[in-house]
């Protein structure tokens, strides 16, 4: 959408809030529902302050109409603590994402796939503040989650491994990454394929981890092999840790279920 068609769209919504606050009241969902699609609004056109204040009167409505357990009220924390995030404000997104894991691990436990949401979410916000030990705690947690949903090889586990080994890298115990990105690679070469960006930064990864073991010729092994499946990929595969973690890949999903 162009922003001129942004802006009609939300002086349309501006319009619905003012009818639903006039003939259904500032405690009714569908009023909170009005503030909350005006935060996606501006969020879209990036007005970040005006976006949180709009989320934020929707958390508000949720948390006195819905209570703390509605899955609306959590939708309205992950908004806010990716707002933040967005912002560059780490410490008050990390509250924000704290306080949805709270209700999810009270309400829906520590087997859910919306608490392993939560936790990865987490952990990103604290490797975003290089709290590698922390991001680290939480990754694991996450892991342990979808290990036990989903049992069988998915790609969620592979994207929680590379989690997990990417903590270890940055924290300079190469064997315990290796450890795990050698989890996730397999997933990745039947889920994605070999020639999928993933799957090649993997391959730069585990060469990487291999090198500084100084075990040459397995770091040459999956050096070789990354080369060969960018020589039959166009895409250009970018090296760098920051794209391996795919730590608000639900967040965004969020703000386009409303």
């Amino acid at each position: 959408m162009t922003t001129e068609e942004w802006e009609d769209q939300l002086n349309e919504q501006l319009n619905d809030l003012a009818i639903n606050e006039r003939t259904l009241g500032m405690d009714h969902p569908k009023t909170a529902t009005s503030c909350y699609n005006i935060g996606l609004t501006y969020y879209s056109l990036r007005d970040y302050p005006k976006a949180l204040e709009y989320y934020q009167k929707a958390l508000a409505i949720r948390e006195r109409v819905l209570g703390a357990k509605h899955p609306d009220t959590v939708t309205s924390c992950y908004s806010i603590g990716g707002t933040y995030y967005t912002m560059g404000d780490s410490p008050k997104a990390l509250g924000y994402y704290q306080k949805a894991l709270a209700i999810n691990e009270r309400f829906l436990g520590m087997k859910h796939l919306d608490t392993a949401t939560s936790c990865n979410n987490i952990g990103g916000i604290y490797y975003s503040m290089r709290d590698y030990p922390k991001a680290l705690e939480y990754y694991l947690k996450a892991l342990a989650i979808r290990k036990r949903v989903f049992r069988a090889k998915h790609q969620d586990i592979a994207d929680s491994c590379n989690n997990v080994g990417g903590m270890y890298y940055l924290m300079g115990d190469f064997s315990k990454a290796l450890e795990y990105y050698l989890k996730a690679l397999p997933i990745q070469e039947r889920v994605l394929g070999t020639g999928h960006p993933d799957t090649v930064a993997s391959y730069d990864y585990i060469g990487s981890c291999y090198t500084f073991m100084r075990n040459f010729s397995k770091a040459a092994e999956y050096r070789h092999k990354a080369e060969d499946a960018r020589s039959g990929n166009k895409k250009t595969v970018k090296r760098g840790l920051c794209s391996r973690y795919k730590i608000f890949r639900i967040f965004i999903d969020i703000f386009h279920n409303e």
